[in-house]
């Protein structure tokens, strides 16, 4: 879905003009969602940037906005303090309010996650709440202050350098981000919350995130970044956010006014049907189950759920682990445990040692590597490996299937 974006002015906390920028999809936005920065950055870094186009792609306009006194915003950033950045939010969802349609999800980076977590509450239109790299209190942003916190307590004032630029910071800062108690927030949020963190997160360590869904209330979630940095400066990373989260936003976005089908699960087989969400995403029903299928970020997916040759090696391994079940409570084998691991790939026949001679070409090979458990002497394993084998989906697999296909109303 195309896109595009405005450039927008509003009047923030402190009464100046905050620079900000709407981004819209080509057609009625499904809702709206407010993207709050991090410390001392601005609306325009790659991460808030890349995330909010994204949602734009999925039908969710976004709005993103300089603080008082950084980015294009007019105001003094020695003025400022995480109470004015909160209610800058708020001035945010009110524009919001009056002129499109209030926000119903809120997103927040590094301080702007702990902003987003402790404005949610007061935005009583928001569903949902997504932080990235958040602190789980506010006053963790003083350790970027180092040596400069004792001049700050005795002179009332000093100049910081954050990122490679000069700013002023006053005692009254440091007060404000003291005395916030954020825990008490988001154990009364009452909104959907996904945390977004990396473990090697050197700004803000793994353990705020820890904090934060320990204190929130379900429907929580969190997603590990894996070697992503605070800033999301890889944009793999960044693209990996914004497709998880477009994904997530979905399931809380106001129900449409228009008439919506019912769609059930066929008195036989399964359905698959595309969702609309990203390029490859399909909902699966299959009797009371809703399940979904998806291909992975790099294949141009949003990673959402198993691919069809996931779903393949899934079959292939439940139906391994279900037969040496049966088998073993049959023949009163003592088997305790069983799990399975499948990986599949496309190999040269050439290269595949189990292939009949005279087979060529690419071919599909699972690998399977079976974990059994229990009283079992060398006769019941080896007994167990080869029941494995007469598994129905492995003799599917092997012996081929016959797909009749046709176009049906």
């Amino acid at each position: 879905m195309a896109q595009h974006s405005e450039k927008i002015t509003f009047t923030g906390s402190q009464g100046v003009s905050l620079a900000a920028r709407l981004e819209l999809p080509q057609s009625t936005p499904k809702a709206y969602a407010i993207f709050a920065h991090c410390f001392t950055c601005s609306k325009d870094i790659f991460a808030a940037a890349r995330i909010a186009a994204s949602l734009a792609e999925h039908g969710i306009a976004v709005l993103r906005f300089d603080f008082t006194g950084l980015g294009m915003s007019e105001g003094d950033f020695a003025n400022t303090n995480f109470s004015s950045n909160v209610a800058d939010l708020l001035a945010a969802a009110d524009y919001l309010r009056t002129n499109h349609e209030a926000p119903t999800i809120l997103i927040g980076h590094s301080l702007g996650g702990a902003a987003v977590l402790a404005a949610a509450g007061d935005v009583p239109e928001v569903r949902a709440v997504a932080t990235i790299g958040a602190p789980s209190q506010a006053d963790h942003v003083v350790h970027n202050f180092g040596a400069k916190l004792d001049e700050i307590a005795e002179q009332g004032v000093a100049e910081v350098t954050l990122g490679g630029r000069q700013f002023t910071i006053q005692k009254q800062f440091l007060d404000d981000v003291a005395k916030q108690k954020l825990e008490t927030k988001i154990a009364n949020l009452k909104k959907a919350l996904l945390v977004f963190h990396s473990p090697i997160d050197a700004t803000v360590g793994i353990e705020s995130a820890a904090q934060i869904y320990a204190a929130a209330k379900h429907p929580k979630s969190f997603v590990s970044l894996d070697d992503a940095d605070h800033l999301l400066s890889k944009r793999p990373d960044a693209a990996y956010v914004a497709n998880v989260l477009s994904a997530w936003a979905q399931r809380y976005l106001p129900e449409s006014t228009e008439q919506t089908e019912t769609i059930k699960a066929p008195d036989a087989g399964v359905l698959v049907r595309e969702t609309g969400m990203g390029k490859f995403q399909q909902q699966v029903l299959s009797g009371n189950h809703n399940l979904i299928a998806d291909e992975p970020v790099d294949f141009g997916g949003l990673d959402s759920g198993p691919s069809p040759y996931d779903f393949l090696s899934i079959a292939l391994g439940a139906c391994t682990s279900m037969t040496l079940r049966m088998y073993a409570d049959r023949k009163k084998i003592p088997l305790e445990t069983v799990s399975v691991v499948v990986d599949h790939a496309k190999v040269h026949a050439e290269d595949c040692a189990e292939c009949e001679e005279g087979t060529t070409g690419r071919i599909d090979r699972f690998e399977r590597n079976i974990s059994i458990s229990g009283d079992l002497d060398e006769g019941a394993r080896q007994r167990l490996l080869e029941i494995a084998d007469k598994c129905p989906v492995h003799k599917t697999l092997e012996q081929g299937a016959v797909v009749a296909s046709k176009l049906v109303e």
